[in-house]
C-alpha cells in the first residue's frame, strides 16, 4: 500500500476540484522515492489586478493583491512500516497583500502541519489540518482559484466565505478517515475547542466534535458526489453557557463538460464566518445556501455563482453573484477573468453597510 499525503491534504483537493482529476498528476514535484520512502513538494502562486468600487463608501480602489487562496508552498513526507504508512505535511501560506502595509514583514501562516498512519483499517491524522465542517462545501467551491467576495478594501478576498458557507479553520486535531467504502468516505475527529465564553471561570470541560461524510459514484456517465458534514461544542463561564453546532450539505453534478453544484449550511450558536476564540455571545441561528454552474469547453471554463447568508449571530444579510473565466494556458498556468458583485445589511436596521463590485483579473501558477 502506498499512502499519498498530498492527494489528502486541503490545497489538493481544492486544486483537483478546480483543475480535474488529471491535476494529481502535476500536484507536486517528486524529490525523493527510495526503499518505500518519498519526498515531494508542492507550491500555489497567484497575483491579480483588482479594481472595486465601493458604492457605500463612494470610492474606487486598484490594488494588486492574491486571490481567495493565499501562495503556498507545502512538504510532503511518506514511509512505509510494514503494514503501515506513515506520512506528514507541513504547508506555508503567505500573503503578497502587506506590500505597503507592512514591508519586509510579510505573515506566514501555518495552516497544515500534521502526521498520518494509514493502513487497512482507514487513517488516523494528527496534528493540524482544516476542519471537517464547512470542509466539502469550500473545497468543492467552483471559484476557489479565483477572487470571490471581497474583504476589506487592502485585505484578503473572502471567496464565498460568509456568502454561502462558513470556513473549516484550520485546528489542531485527532482524526479517523475510514477506507473508501464503493465511494463512500467518513471521516470524525476531535478539536481544540473554542473560548467563546471568555471571562471568569470560562471552561471547556470536552472537545469540539466534527464528521464529515461523502459518497461519490458514477451513474450512466453522470459523476455525482453528496456530503454532509457538521460540528458540535460547548463552552461556559460563571455566568453563560454556549452550545455551537452546525451542519453543512451539499450535491455536485457533472456530466460531459456541465456541473451544476448546490450547497448549504445551518448553525446555531456558531460564527457564520469562523469560529474563534470570544467570537460568539450567544445561541442565535445562521445559515446560507451556494448555488453554480460550470461549463467547460476546451482549455476554458465558465463559471456562474450565487450565494447567501442570513445571520441572526452576526446581525448581517449577504449576498455575492460571481461570474468568472478560467483559461488553461497548461495543466500548471491558469488565466482568471472574474466580475463579482456583493451586498451586505445589518438585519437589526436594514442598513446597506457594504455594495462593491469588483473587477479581478489574475494568474495562477501551481506545481
Amino acid at each position: 500500500m502506498k499512502n499519498n499525503n498530498f492527494r489528502k491534504s486541503g490545497l489538493a483537493i481544492a486544486m483537483m476540484a478546480a483543475m480535474g482529476a488529471s491535476a494529481g498528476a502535476n500536484a507536486a514535484i517528486e524529490l525523493y522515492n527510495e526503499d518505500g520512502t518519498s519526498f515531494s513538494v508542492d507550491g500555489y502562486f497567484n497575483a491579480f489586478y483588482v479594481n472595486r468600487d465601493d458604492k457605500v463608501a463612494d470610492v474606487r480602489n486598484s490594488d494588486v493583491k492574491m486571490g481567495f487562496l493565499p501562495n503556498t508552498i507545502g512538504f510532503n513526507f511518506s514511509k512505509e512500516m510494514g503494514d503501515l504508512t506513515l506520512g506528514g505535511r507541513s504547508s506555508f501560506w503567505s500573503t503578497i497583500n502587506d506590500s505597503l502595509q507592512s514591508p519586509t514583514d510579510t505573515a506566514i501562516d501555518v495552516r497544515q502541519l500534521y502526521a498520518t498512519v494509514d493502513g487497512s483499517f482507514g487513517q488516523v491524522l494528527i496534528g493540524k489540518d482544516f476542519g471537517l465542517y464547512a470542509r466539502s462545501n469550500i473545497f468543492l467551491d467552483e471559484i476557489l482559484m479565483g477572487f470571490g467576495s471581497p474583504g476589506a478594501a487592502t485585505g484578503v478576498s473572502f471567496g464565498n466565505i460568509r456568502t454561502g458557507y462558513p470556513y473549516p479553520n484550520p485546528s489542531a486535531q485527532i482524526t479517523y478517515r475510514t477506507p473508501d467504502m464503493g465511494g463512500l468516505n467518513v471521516a470524525a475527529g476531535i478539536f481544540e475547542p473554542a473560548n467563546t465564553t471568555p471571562g471568569a471561570q470560562s471552561e471547556q470541560s470536552a472537545p469540539r466534535f466534527e464528521a464529515e461524510v461523502t459518497y461519490s459514484a458514477d451513474l450512466n456517465g453522470v459523476a455525482l458526489t453528496g456530503w454532509v458534514n457538521g460540528r458540535h461544542q460547548s463552552s461556559e463561564n460563571a455566568t453563560t453557557k454556549i452550545d455551537s453546532r452546525g451542519v453543512g450539505y451539499g450535491v455536485k453534478a457533472a456530466v460531459a463538460g456541465l456541473s451544476l453544484t448546490a450547497s448549504g449550511f445551518t448553525s446555531k450558536g456558531d460564527a457564520p464566518v469562523l469560529i474563534t476564540d470570544g467570537a460568539l455571545a450567544s445561541e442565535e441561528d445562521a445559515d446560507g445556501y451556494l448555488v453554480q454552474a460550470s461549463y467547460t469547453l476546451g482549455a476554458n471554463r465558465f463559471v456562474l455563482s450565487y450565494g447567501e447568508t442570513d445571520s441572526d449571530q452576526g446581525n448581517f444579510e449577504t449576498e455575492n453573484m460571481s461570474v468568472a473565466v478560467f483559461h488553461d494556458v497548461n495543466s500548471n498556468f491558469k488565466l482568471v477573468a472574474e466580475y463579482n458583485m456583493f451586498e451586505q445589511e445589518a438585519k437589526s436596521t436594514g442598513v446597506k453597510t457594504a455594495d462593491a463590485n469588483t473587477l479581478a483579473l489574475g494568474a495562477v501558477v501551481m506545481f
